[in-house]
């Protein structure tokens, strides 16, 4: 029985992980072990971990020991220190890491520091901001990819990465967004006492590249949304530098009554809440990725997710940090109801266990090399 540790630090990554998870908990031939940190423990962001227990898996290490400083290179080596005591004792056959975020670089540097094989899911994609070196680095530092379609894998290869080690699978938040369980919108409106029919999604980040203009930014924002008169259901960001900013501005929006400003959502929740939704408008990963499985508008707001859209984003629109640029896109959402699928169909989680199952990837040397490009080609 080999033992696969699976790392999360956000909501968001623990959603695309769930339908994994599952299965992994399920198969006799592993035994899944889970290490929450980061974005989890944070009281005002929600407390999320308490998501990860509700799930009632067997093995769950919730790092209550972590700070969040904010600092990013402090909270980093605190993670990467914590992950190491904990490794050592579970003594894990495999490290499975996701995306972007420092939790996920702690999980490929200590997997890669102690000869323990990493799986990086998502790689070779584009991201923005501090978050794409980020995603670079786990990608350099793991010994097997776990992509969401073709051009991440060009992507890792152009990065020197042997094409045996990339696999593509699907981004795995798409098993969970096509599956029959999503709860109904009538249980999501309960549960969180939502009372709007019609409504938009806001989730916005900082962008870190960028803080000293995030005080204007999210105010253009906020003012465009105001201006539109339409219902928002607004999430808080994550906890980048620079959070504090965009949430001391949903101040403005508390005693609206076209707008409701949560913290987090449980991950099923929020796809329901996204699939009824008129449209999505921000910066988060989700506008560019989630919403074109449902064929939801979508408003891409600044700098944030530069790269990682292209003209296959067909429900997708583009503007500045501009009210003016925010309002226009607003008025034209009609036009971008369009299904697009560009990061899987539904089958990541029995593409993974395949891949689990199989022989080769346990074979693999953990040494990597580097393969170079001669007379544009790759060798």
């Amino acid at each position: 029985m080999k033992r696969i540790l699976f790392i999360t630090g956000t909501r968001a990554d623990y959603g695309k992980l769930k339908s994994l998870l599952k299965k992994v908990e399920e198969d006799k031939d592993f035994e899944l072990f889970i290490f929450v940190s980061g974005m989890h423990l944070v009281e005002k962001l929600g407390n999320t971990y308490k998501e990860v227990l509700k799930d009632k898996y067997k093995n769950v290490y919730i790092d209550f020991s972590q700070a969040n400083t904010g600092v990013m290179s402090f909270d980093l080596g605190n993670v990467i220190s914590n992950l190491t005591n904990y490794v050592r004792k579970t003594k894990p056959d495999m490290i499975v890491i996701h995306g972007d975020r420092i939790d996920a670089l702690a999980g490929a540097i200590v997997g890669a520091l102690n000869n323990i094989m990493v799986a990086h899911i998502e790689g070779g994609e584009l991201s923005g901001t501090i978050d794409e070196s980020i995603r670079h680095a786990n990608s350099k530092l793991s010994h097997i990819h776990l992509v969401s379609n073709d051009e991440a894998k060009k992507r890792l290869i152009q990065l020197g990465e042997e094409g045996k080690r990339i696999f593509v699978i699907g981004s795995p938040d798409v098993d969970v967004m096509l599956s029959d369980n999503l709860p109904t919108i009538e249980d999501v409106n309960k549960r969180y006492s939502i009372n709007f029919e019609n409504y938009g999604i806001c989730m916005y980040h900082p962008v870190t590249t960028e803080v000293s203009l995030l005080r204007e930014n999210i105010e253009n924002l906020v003012s465009a949304l105001l201006e539109s008169e339409k219902n928002y259901i607004v999430v808080y960001p994550n906890n980048d530098y620079g959070s504090d900013i965009i949430i001391n501005e949903y101040t403005r929006l508390i005693k609206n009554k076209k707008f409701q400003v949560f913290p987090s959502f449980r991950f099923e929740y929020f796809l329901t809440l996204l699939k009824n939704a008129e449209f999505m408008i921000g910066n988060s990963s989700a506008g560019i990725r989630e919403t074109g499985v449902y064929g939801i508008p979508s408003i891409d707001v600044g700098k944030r997710q530069n790269g990682r859209y292209s003209k296959k984003n067909k429900n997708l629109q583009h503007v500045n940090d501009d009210k003016i640029e925010i309002l226009e896109a607003i008025s034209n959402i009609d036009e971008y109801r369009k299904v697009c699928y560009q990061f899987g169909k539904g089958n990541s989680a029995e593409a993974f266990m395949n891949i689990l199952h199989g022989e080769d990837i346990w074979n693999m040397d953990i040494q990597k090399v580097f393969i170079d490009m001669k007379r544009g080609k790759y060798v």
